[in-house]
């Protein structure tokens, strides 16, 4: 199985993370899935993915001591694999796990994903609970030495053979419920275990094994690697292994983690391609927070929302909601469902950051095929200001010619004849086009 024959563009979908936190319900998922597949769907939103702790009882019950409770009651069956929490997923009951729900997905044409961490539960550990397709008990490979640093539920897992018949075991539960996606958190970075003088990240060796358990399914699953921020010194290693990885820590609805997103967008724009794409993290916007405590509106303005899904599809990031879909606003609906806009994070596409200081950035997009291009002018300033960009530096050989601008977000046309592209651009704003050449 290649995984660049299923993942060729950036994965569109919603995550239950920003609204929910811990403690989403299969009604509440249903929900979003049937918003997504009426109103989303047909402009390449697909995938639903239930973020973390599905499988505990009691997840978001001291939300005001823990995120994650430790040793909490958490569904798990003989061989130490997490099930989901048949108070909060009710048709999983019996032993069907995840696969009626991920049925009810892939019946509405949209695709299923799920959380998961790396390693091992240290309930199965403490249990000593039989390893699926191995001789050894959990005990016998966990690494109680390589843990999380934020959630207590997991021990690495050794990288032996043994360790491998547990992760074997962990995919195919999860290819025969019909999962489509696979978030592992956990793998991509570790505060915990940086440093020449600390214990080596045992995440490296897990991400291979995970993705050898992977391909043993035969299914198309998509792998997005979390949390960041990704080492860039690794990238071929997560472009080998994986379909997404996190170049940022959690992303939340701040101006300032927009800002510090150019930097990071301009250091990994030459490894995004075909079935790889390093991630920006989920899009904070429409109402978020309930599950922190309490429910409220995205506190980026609607300039920097614009600046954020700009930049997200020049780079081309893939793209998950984190909003209450049923809870949606016109204006917020618009801004995911611009066709001129998703178009940039087509098979052929690719995007490169040509300006940025700290007061503005410009993107270029460009159709690899067709020669079209997009181009953004960013205003990172607090005041509004006059952007521009000479045609000599969007294509020297194109210095000349008479342009036409097709306003991205305001769906206008304008040409320009002096050899600049510019516009006044509000605070924190964007002014983006796709540039035609009349007569060719």
């Amino acid at each position: 199985m290649d995984k660049n024959t299923f993942a060729v563009t950036p994965p569109m979908g919603w995550n239950s993370y920003d609204y929910y936190d811990t403690a989403v319900t299969e009604e509440q998922v249903r929900a979003n899935a049937d918003y997504m597949a009426k109103y989303l769907k047909e402009y390449g939103w697909e995938y639903i993915v239930v973020d973390i702790e599905w499988y505990s009882n009691d997840a978001g019950t001291r939300r005001g001591e823990y995120q994650y409770i430790p040793f909490g009651d958490n569904e798990m069956d003989e061989y130490g694999r997490f099930q989901p929490s048949p108070r909060r997923f009710p048709s999983s009951v019996g032993g069907r796990g995840f696969k009626p729900l991920a049925d009810y997905i892939h019946s509405l044409g949209l695709k299923f994903g799920i959380h998961m961490m790396r390693g091992i539960p240290r309930q199965a550990a403490h249990n000593h609970c039989k390893v699926a397709g191995a001789e050894v008990t959990a005990d016998r490979i966990a690494d109680p030495s390589s843990i999380c640093g934020w959630n207590p539920d997991m021990y690495g897992v050794r990288h032996t053979r043994e360790g491998q018949a547990y992760y074997d075991s962990i995919l195919s539960l999860y290819a025969d419920w019909g999962v489509d996606f696979i978030k592992c958190d956990d793998i991509c970075d570790s505060w915990l275990y940086r440093g020449i003088s600390q214990m080596p990240f045992s995440g490296w060796e897990e991400i291979r094994m995970l993705h050898r358990a992977v391909e043993k399914t035969g299914r198309e699953i998509v792998l997005s690697l979390s949390p960041g921020p990704a080492h860039i010194d690794r990238a071929w290693e997560y472009c080998r292994y994986a379909n997404m990885w996190r170049i940022t820590d959690d992303f939340w609805d701040s101006w300032e983690l927009i800002k510090e997103m150019f930097g990071r967008c301009e250091l990994w724009q030459d490894h995004v391609r075909e079935g790889c794409f390093p991630d920006c993290d989920m899009l904070p916007i429409g109402k978020i927070g309930k599950g922190f405590g309490q429910e409220r509106d995205s506190r980026l303005t609607k300039e920097e929302q614009k600046t954020m899904m700009t930049l997200w599809c020049m780079f081309r990031s893939p793209l998950m909601a984190g909003a209450e879909l049923t809870k949606l606003d016109d204006w917020t609906l618009g801004l995911l469902t611009n066709r001129e806009l998703l178009s940039l994070l087509g098979e052929n596409r690719r995007g490169v950051q040509l300006v940025r200081d700290a007061s503005c950035a410009v993107w270029k997009n460009t159709d690899s095929k067709t020669g079209e291009t997009a181009v953004a002018l960013f205003n990172l300033s607090d005041e509004t200001r006059e952007l521009s960009l000479s045609l000599a530096e969007l294509d020297p050989e194109k210095a000349g010619a008479r342009v036409v601008l097709s306003d991205i977000w305001n769906q206008t046309r304008t040409e320009t004849v002096d050899g600049q592209i510019q516009a006044a651009v509000p605070a924190h704003g964007v002014a983006a086009y796709h540039v035609t050449f009349p007569g060719e």
